[in-house]
């Protein structure tokens, strides 16, 4: 474990030397992606050097004691040595927790889709919520939020919005969220103070680049016609909204919040290209069985993942049976409260694999 941060360190000093390389300095994309590497291996290593030298400091303090020449320096050594003793555990579970190879799709954009299921004008209400949701979270995160296509409810919510998170390991945070959010709470609606069940389905999808994911102009079908709003009224003179259709798969995009028909075939080809993209790493997913199942962040988006309980004011995520009694603060975008949790479990999973193999 050592000699595993001697390593690191000799590689932030040759990215150090790269990135001041004039060879390197107009290739943008080789600049990010030595960027991003140098920030993992910093924080890895700030972990590894801490390991380092707590380890170093119980070696040295069993020195003293050994040499047994003076009778204060064993007392301090002594001491020194129960409370490394204490931290060494800790330290090098934390550092092979970070030498755990890391995703680069998690330093992607986040795509992501909300759409209302069980429950009618209420799914659509809390769509709108958990939108809300989101976007705070991203506002605590710096992150920049872009919607790409809306469909509102005439109860003021959402039958569906898609939208992007762009910043700092979006994809990464984002990734927990896919799969079905339940909803227990008395509707506005409601007379007689009934607590309803409703849902809504959430699928995050990392964004992909053009030459990840080539889509050929013959393989979509195009359709323009006029945007549409709540209970189906038109809210634009001009054929402006766009559906594409990919032809190999059948899936099919509709984007329409802009008013310009050119900007919304941009928008929809972005999303296909995030859904396609998405396919293609469940195909290599579904290859290694264990893979899939030590992912909390993957599997069937049908599977509910998430009770919000109003009445007494928990959520409860069922994947690995957490419940918080916090449910203002998450709603008003403490997401981080969850997903921590989340990382941590997964990490763990993949830690446990990493010493069996």
């Amino acid at each position: 474990m050592l000699e595993i941060v001697g390593k690191l360190e000799d590689r932030i000093t040759k990215l150090d030397e790269a990135l001041v390389d004039p060879d390197n300095m107009s290739d943008r994309k080789k600049l990010i992606d030595l960027n991003r590497e140098r920030r993992h291996l910093e924080s890895t290593l700030m972990v590894g050097r801490a390991y380092r030298d707590v380890v170093r400091a119980i070696n040295e303090a069993n020195e003293i004691i050994k040499d047994g020449s003076d009778a204060e320096l064993i007392e301090m050594a002594t001491e020194e040595l129960e409370e490394n003793k204490a931290k060494v555990d800790d330290l090098e579970k934390e550092f092979r927790l970070k030498l755990l190879p890391h995703d680069p799709v998690d330093d992607k954009a986040a795509m992501i889709e909300l759409r209302a299921g069980t429950g009618g004008d209420e799914a659509g209400l809390f769509a709108a919520d958990i939108f809300k949701m989101y976007q705070r979270f991203a506002d605590s995160m710096s992150w920049k939020l872009e919607v790409f296509n809306s469909n509102p409810s005439t109860a003021g919510g959402f039958k569906e919005i898609t939208f992007s998170l762009t910043g700092d390991n979006a994809y990464g945070q984002m990734k927990y969220e896919s799969g079905v959010h339940r909803v227990q709470r008395v509707p506005s609606t409601e007379t007689q103070g009934r607590i309803h069940t409703s849902a809504i389905t959430v699928a995050v999808f990392p964004e992909a680049e053009e030459v990840e994911v080539a889509i050929a102009d013959n393989e979509i079908k195009v359709d323009v016609y006029r945007s549409s709003g709540p209970g189906g009224q038109s809210v634009n003179t001009t054929d402006s909204a766009v559906r594409l259709t990919h032809l190999p798969t059948g899936l099919v995009v509709i984007c329409q919040d802009e008013k310009s028909q050119h900007k919304n075939r941009a928008k929809a080809l972005k999303v296909l290209r995030a859904r396609l993209y998405d396919r293609i790493m469940e195909e290599e997913r579904s290859k290694t069985d264990e893979a899939r199942r030590s992912m909390v962040s993957t599997g069937d988006r049908s599977e509910k993942i998430r009770t919000y309980n109003f009445p007494q004011g928990r959520v409860t995520d069922h994947r690995i049976g957490l419940t918080l009694y916090r449910l203002d603060e998450v709603l008003s975008g403490q997401v981080d409260l969850l997903v921590t949790a989340l990382q941590e479990h997964d990490q763990a999973e993949k830690l446990k694999q990493a010493e069996q193999s």
